[in-house]
């Protein structure tokens, strides 16, 4: 067909490729992006390709898709998605026809990626990504507290050392036993003392003096 004489119209095609299949990852539309993007990518290779040439970069098109699944799944830390991304380059970049079809190409691989974002404003996200990211702020007005109550009401309490401070030991404050730390100092057994700084369960002490 004519239209594919012309260079551009790669970033077209691996940009709606792009977008419509990371846009199923990304939002619940049961299949439907999927289909499209893998129809728009299969016609890219198709017109460029030879039958096996054409499996052999769709099967390296989509296992940069995976990695960067992988990626945003499990690790988080950008390696596999920019292998994934680099796969994808060379895969829509090798066949095509010439230099400047081939940057089409691949700029079409990131628009469509960055387009495909504007998806999660107006579809469902999938429960995949909620299942790995805290989405909700650990707030006072959530029904969190990071700092236990009762924790943080023993702050300038006095207690009784049950055993020598190493500066780890168990003191005795109110008839309830903690777990504590001195300040790098080490305290005997049967000694008063204060709390001074409470970190969420952690406790610090010092001796009193008088």
């Amino acid at each position: 067909m004519e239209i594919f004489s012309h260079d551009w119209i790669g970033l077209l095609i691996t940009g709606f490729a792009t977008m419509f299949l990371i846009g199923e990852i990304l939002v619940n539309m049961r299949g439907l992006f999927a289909l499209l993007g893998i129809g728009f990518i299969t016609v890219y290779f198709s017109v460029y390709l030879e039958t096996g040439s054409l499996m052999l970069m769709l099967i390296i098109y989509f296992i940069g898709l995976l990695l960067i699944i992988i990626d945003g799944k499990l690790l988080n830390d950008g390696t596999l998605a920019t292998l994934g991304v680099a796969s994808m380059f060379i895969a829509v970049a090798l066949p095509a026809p010439s230099f400047v079809a081939g940057m089409y190409g691949v700029l079409g691989v990131l628009l469509g990626g960055a387009g495909s974002l504007l998806f999660l404003k107006v579809f469902k996200r999938r429960e995949m990504w909620t299942k790995i990211a805290l989405t909700d702020q650990l707030s006072t007005e959530a029904g969190y507290n990071s700092l236990s109550e009762e924790y943080a009401a023993l702050i300038n309490q006095t207690g009784e050392t049950l055993n020598d401070f190493r500066p780890v030991g168990t003191l005795r404050i109110n008839n309830k036993d903690y777990s504590a730390v001195s300040n790098g100092q080490w305290i005997p057994k049967h000694t008063k003392v204060k709390v001074v700084q409470v970190d969420g369960t952690k406790i610090m002490v010092e001796e009193l003096t008088d």
